[in-house]
């Protein structure tokens, strides 16, 4: 449907401007086909029109027209001479596709599937055939409401909530749905919720009745084992809580959905119910261990947040269950892959209780095929031959380590949520996704181009498994709206999804609906037992203040630090992140070698990947490292300049990040695109002023000029000044440091917690566990079509992978 905009549709629009603005348009889009065959990204369409102005003054009136409207909404231009075909994209989810003929000045409207068509000529003329797999996923969700403004993207628990309520207001009989999950609630064959006793809803209706007046006369603190016999007698079991006052509120809650249903009322209810006990966390590759991964290839951010989400969410489940009146043990198995070749850490054992908790452990199961046991590290790009194996592997070691299936499995990134996928698929459980990044929206022009990026990062399969795994997912969990529906100017990681082309594969004309309700915001924050104010005198690790002043000061150069600081009294820029090209360092490091003035002001530290380039095997960190050395002797930042290798010590971390704050530093995290920011709330948290990317998830966390600052990485000239202006205007008024470190402190206790996390978490899957149940049948189809695609498509295209060699 085209979107419209008072009441015109873009073609309209367009249509409309030709006949006002003939001469300039013609202009215009002249020079549009003059660039000859190619794809136009949004800054080249707007960078030709101001040309095109700037040569004419009469030029103006078009820049003034309605249609300059129309082309800041415009993602990418396919040209082919005469034609130029544009995506329109007017605010975040909503798209719509034009093609204009230059010759003949008319204008067509297209459908998504003739627009990806008139794409796939780009690729050497390659026109697929009339017989083309396209997938479209629209018709399984068709009947099924959703929001359609774009500022309820990530809210899809509040829709389905309202969803619910609003049917079972409207019918009663939808409250049956409700009785049967309660009837079916049982744990280790032990009944819990409702027994026999209550067959219907008007027995339940007049139960509940018994059981409030019941309550009502007792200690509101009454232990559960006071009165249990008395409650079975009445039809209610285990899991309405602890004390007669936690029963009485979930009785009561339970009433005012029997009799006039709301969503608040109806999310509480369902979060309440005990439902979760064990968890399965998925997360293949890389290292994940506990000590000494960190900086190795493809470990860093996603560990950092699994560790501490897994210490969170054992709280929080133990006060749950505790809360609910019952003795279960909850358990959590974080599965990864078990590397013989372990490097060092302790990726080669089994079984590794996670510190911090009681219950909590890794699982590794290793990677094999049929010649047996595959012995070192790959990449996250070369993973997809192992999985379905690994999947199957994985199954059966789950079910010896928690004696059942789980309640819950949460994928991490696109082979965490394959594999969680398919144990979903075949266990029938509820089914959570976390991307951390979809690497989609990271390589411009990797779908249309796929084959030129095959053999490094076959993002062929890549981009298949995120298509399955984002439709299977009962729910997905983002850090940011950005990383599902981007902003006004650019496209969410997610939203990247919803029509694509893979030339000669497939075509995508419908992929993921940013608008579905499985969509939820949910933001981690940083472990609070190590990362907080460096304000907090008595909790500070005053221990390692001496390590930490070798680490910055000594003079040594080494492996473990290369560059000076001369003077010491200067205050300090820090960034922390793996080298590589998304992550930028060597871009805050060019920033700073080109800037006299904020040398002058300023020292920078960076801690990222090696020094010794000998030690990568990472292919774009070897690059990177090249290039850090090549600008340090470039702009003579001897004395200025001190670059750390990845550091392990997470203790010692968060008070280098208190240390700077001594200092009266910054942090600065220049990402070129960060789907989250895990660095930024660990150095807001810490108190130090922070300096974050605009490109994805920093752009929420931090209010700019607020909470901290925003920074364009494209234009290192204006991120030096926003520095140069900040360290100026602390000299002239220390009370300004303060007052940015007190605004990032104060957004972090309101948004960026743990705690709040897993709340959160444990009532999607509450909601979500019971949408599963009401909508089973509903469900059936879609698993079917996912099915065929995973067995026609993805498993082909994995199995063309080359496989791994062991070193003899």
């Amino acid at each position: 449907m085209p979107h419209r905009y008072d009441g015109q549709s873009m073609r309209e629009r367009l249509q409309e401007t030709l006949s006002v603005h003939r001469n300039e348009l013609v202009s215009l889009f002249t020079g549009y086909v003059a660039q000859g065959k190619g794809l136009l990204q949004r800054h080249q369409l707007i960078d030709e029109m101001d040309k095109v102005v700037g040569k004419d003054e009469g030029m103006q009136k078009l820049k003034d027209s309605p249609f300059s409207k129309i082309l800041k909404s415009a993602q990418e231009a396919i040209v082919l001479p005469p034609f130029v075909a544009i995506a329109i994209r007017p605010r975040p989810g909503v798209w719509e596709y034009i093609r204009v003929n230059v010759y003949e000045l008319s204008v067509d409207q297209l459908s998504v599937s003739e627009y990806l068509q008139f794409k796939e000529e780009l690729v050497d003329g390659e026109i697929n055939g009339t017989y083309v797999l396209e997938l479209d996923f629209e018709p399984f969700n068709a009947t099924f409401p959703r929001p359609t403004r774009s500022s309820s993207i990530g809210n899809g628990v509040q829709f389905l909530n309202r969803h619910l309520s609003s049917i079972m207001f409207r019918n009663k009989e939808s409250l049956e749905p409700l009785l049967d999950f309660l009837r079916a609630h049982k744990h280790d064959g032990h009944v819990m919720m409702l027994n026999d006793r209550i067959q219907n809803i008007s027995q339940l209706q007049s139960a509940l009745a018994r059981a409030e007046e019941y309550l009502s006369k007792l200690p509101p603190l009454a232990p559960y084992s006071d009165f249990e016999f008395d409650l079975q007698g009445m039809g209610f079991e285990r899991g309405w809580g602890d004390t007669a006052q936690r029963i009485s509120e979930m009785v009561h809650l339970l009433l005012e959905i029997l009799q006039a249903p709301d969503p608040s009322t109806l999310e509480t209810f369902l979060g309440r119910i005990p439902m979760v006990f064990n968890v399965v966390i998925v997360s293949p590759h890389g290292y994940f261990g506990q000590a000494n991964v960190l900086g190795l290839p493809d470990t860093g951010g996603q560990i950092v947040y699994i560790l501490d989400q897994v210490r969170a969410l054992e709280n929080e489940m133990l006060l749950r269950i505790q809360k609910q009146g019952l003795d279960v043990i909850p358990k959590i198995l974080i599965v990864t892959r078990l590397i013989p070749d372990a490097k060092g850490t302790t990726c080669n054992q089994r079984l590794e209780r996670i510190s911090g908790t009681e219950h909590t452990h890794i699982l590794r199961v290793p990677f094999r095929t049929e010649k047996g046991i595959l012995r070192k590290w790959i990449s996250r790009f070369d993973v997809w031959p192992y999985l379905e194996t690994f999947a199957e592997d994985a199954s059966n070691e789950i079910a010896a380590e928690l004696q059942g299936v789980p309640d819950l499995i949460i994928g991490n990134y696109s082979d965490g949520n394959l594999v969680a996928s398919l144990l979903s698929y075949k266990l029938g459980i509820t089914q959570c996704n976390i991307a951390h990044a979809l690497e989609k929206t990271k390589y411009p022009e990797s779908d249309i181009y796929w084959r030129k990026f095959e053999d490094k990062y076959h993002f062929s399969s890549q981009f298949t498994a995120d298509l399955i795994a984002m439709n299977n997912a009962d729910f997905i969990i983002t850090s940011t709206y950005q990383e599902i529906a981007g902003n006004k100017t650019n496209v969410g990681q997610y939203e990247s999804h919803t029509a694509f082309t893979l030339p000669g594969l497939y075509r995508v004309v419908h992929g993921i609906d940013v608008f579905d309700p499985k969509f939820n915001i949910v933001s981690p924050g940083a472990d609070m037992s190590i990362y907080f104010s460096y304000s907090e005198k008595e909790r500070r690790l005053t221990a390692l203040h001496d390590s930490i002043e070798s680490l910055l000061y000594d003079p040594e150069q080494n492996d473990e630090h290369i560059g000076m600081l001369s003077d010491r009294s200067k205050p300090i820029i820090f960034s922390m992140a793996r080298l590589d090209r998304v992550k930028n360092i060597t871009g805050l490091v060019e920033c700073f070698g080109k800037s006299r003035k904020l040398r002058e002001l300023v020292n920078l530290v960076v801690v990222a990947g090696y020094i010794d380039v000998t030690k990568s095997r990472d292919r774009e960190e070897t690059k990177e490292i090249e290039k850090m050395h090549d600008l340090i002797k470039k702009y003579n930042l001897h004395g200025q300049f001190r670059w750390i290798p990845a550091q392990m010590n997470r203790a010692r971390n968060g008070e280098l990040y208190r240390y700077i704050a001594d200092t009266k530093g910054a942090f600065v995290q220049p990402a070129v695109y960060e789907a989250f920011g895990l660095t930024v709330v660990e150095a807001m948290t810490c108190g130090l002023p922070t300096f974050a990317t605009c490109h994805g998830g920093p752009a929420e966390i931090i209010e700019d000029g607020l909470s901290g600052f925003h920074i364009d990485p494209y234009h290192l000239d204006q991120v030096a000044t926003l520095l140069i202006d900040f360290f100026e205007r602390c000299q002239k008024d220390p009370g300004y440091w303060d007052e940015i470190s007190n605004g990032g402190l104060q957004r972090i206790y309101e948004r960026y917690t743990w705690k709040i996390y897993t709340e959160r978490l444990l009532t999607l899957a509450g909601v979500y566990g019971f949408w599963k149940h009401v909508s089973k049948l509903e469900r059936r189809e879609t698993r079917r079509y996912l099915e065929m695609f995973y067995i026609l498509k993805l498993k082909d295209l994995a199995k063309s992978i080359p496989l791994a060699v062991d070193e003899q």
